[in-house]
């Protein structure tokens, strides 16, 4: 087959020739015919002496999966001093993306790549009764109700916060290990029966496990200050339709009117989906910008392409008249901090708490050639005013040895005047909390490029 590639075009010429050579001594059969032979002979020769020259290119090989990461990385991978060290013929894509510095550019095997999709973008715990939990190990029954999602099968029930499980299908939660105990009746089980101890009283319930979307945005209320606590920034969540975006804008909607100070709760939010980020952003703030970015990202030709822009505020949301603290630590990172950073810069409004990670970075990803997903370090992100917070953080206005939500109130106290705080009845509320069932995406400042 490929002789036969080789030779055909010269081939063909020759025939053609030889056709118009024979044509021309039936029509004229003379010694003027004789002599047309002459060039017709020379150009044999001359296709046998250039038919190099005709052989068509040898077609370029087929990309593999490893010669397509490696191309995707060598376009837009952020940090380029390190691109000269990856090898551009090696076998291993993993080993590929394991010289490179950075951790959140990596690569997910197709086997993997349709769940860590919904994980991104959506808020789905699967085969749950959507609750969150804390332990204190010192009480009789330790596992303590610290959420209950209102669409799921425990909100639905009927089931309230702050009871103690005391029994799960028969086994009583106690110990040492009464997560542990609880986590694999709830695996392992499709029905879950549950006995919950409430300060008055003591109620069973019968649930069944579903994929629950959970909410974002939690609201709470301690010593009169009203808690939004952001968990993340998702794309489909328990507003399947708008997202975190759309429980904040619902929640600030139907609250535009009040006069108190409150408290927005961002600790451990690692981040989310750039576009919801911004977007909660500007509910707060009338007008500027919000966020800069820089990117070095790929052309529709597959080029590599350098950009800038930067996101406007929109006046006219429900939070840019409100009064706001904003509560950060060393886990709100990423996409949290392009959220604190816009409202601390743009909106004045004060940040309490630690420094925050220092992830100023985003990516993008890719579905590759096998199925799998590229997620790939090509965006760097500024502050309204911008500052570079890579490595840094987004360093608060009122810093606290720890961003409990005692240091949160005390700032509110400190800025607006109010009463001061009052121990919690509970004490639930006033350390970090044992938050277990919670699954979370580490990686933040995702900007989807082709899923």
């Amino acid at each position: 087959m490929n002789l036969l590639r080789k030779f055909s075009f010269p081939l063909f010429c020759i025939s053609k020739r030889l056709s118009l050579v024979f044509s021309l001594l039936i029509e004229d059969n003379s010694t003027k015919a004789l002599k047309r032979l002459v060039p017709f002979i020379s150009s044999l020769v001359f296709l046998t002496a250039c038919s190099d020259f005709f052989e068509p290119v040898e077609s370029t090989p087929e990309p593999t999966e490893y010669s397509y990461n490696y191309w995707l990385l060598k376009q837009t991978y952020l940090f380029e001093d390190e691109l000269p060290q990856l090898d551009e013929n090696g076998d291993s894509v993993q080993e590929l993306y394991n010289k490179l510095s950075d951790p959140f550019t990596r690569y997910i095997p197709p086997s993997k790549s349709e769940a860590t999709i919904t994980h991104i973008n959506t808020s789905i715990v699967p085969g749950d009764v959507g609750m969150e939990y804390e332990k204190f190990p010192q009480k009789e029954y330790p596992l303590v109700i610290y959420r209950v999602y209102p669409e799921g099968p425990a909100g639905r029930a009927g089931i309230k916060r702050y009871g103690n499980i005391m029994n799960a299908n028969g086994v009583d939660i106690v110990g040492e290990n009464a997560f542990e105990v609880y986590d694999s009746i709830l695996t392992y089980s499709k029905d879950i029966s549950l006995t919950v101890a409430y300060t008055s009283d003591t109620i069973s319930y019968n649930l069944t496990k579903e994929d629950v979307y959970a909410p974002t945005i939690f609201l709470d209320t301690l010593n009169g200050i009203p808690i939004i606590t952001i968990t993340s920034f998702k794309l489909n969540t328990a507003d399947q339709k708008n997202g975190s975006f759309g429980e904040l804008k619902t929640y600030l909607d139907s609250t535009q009117n009040t006069t108190e100070p409150r408290l927005i709760n961002l600790r451990n939010n690692p981040g989310g989906h750039v576009s919801h980020c911004i977007a909660m952003a500007d509910l707060f703030i009338k007008e500027g910008i919000l966020s800069t970015r820089t990117s070095r990202d790929l052309s529709v030709e597959g080029k590599t392409i350098y950009r800038k822009n930067s996101q406007k505020a929109k006046a006219g949301d429900s939070g840019e008249k409100g009064k706001f603290v904003l509560l950060v630590n060393k886990g709100s990172a990423s996409c949290s901090e392009i959220f604190a950073a816009a409202l601390q810069e743009a909106a004045n409004i004060p940040v309490a708490g630690e420094t925050t990670y220092g992830k100023g970075i985003g990516q993008s990803t890719w579905k590759t050639m096998d199925g799998g997903l590229a997620i790939i370090t090509n965006w760097e992100f500024l502050t309204p005013k911008g500052n570079s917070y890579h490595k840094k953080g987004v360093v608060p206005d009122f810093p606290c040895e720890s961003a409990t939500l005692s240091c949160g109130i005390k700032a509110i106290q400190n800025y607006y005047g109010t009463a001061p705080l009052l121990k919690s009845r509970s004490g639930i509320f006033d350390k970090e909390p044992s938050v277990l069932r919670r699954y979370k995406f580490e990686g933040g400042s995702i900007e989807n490029s082709n899923f």
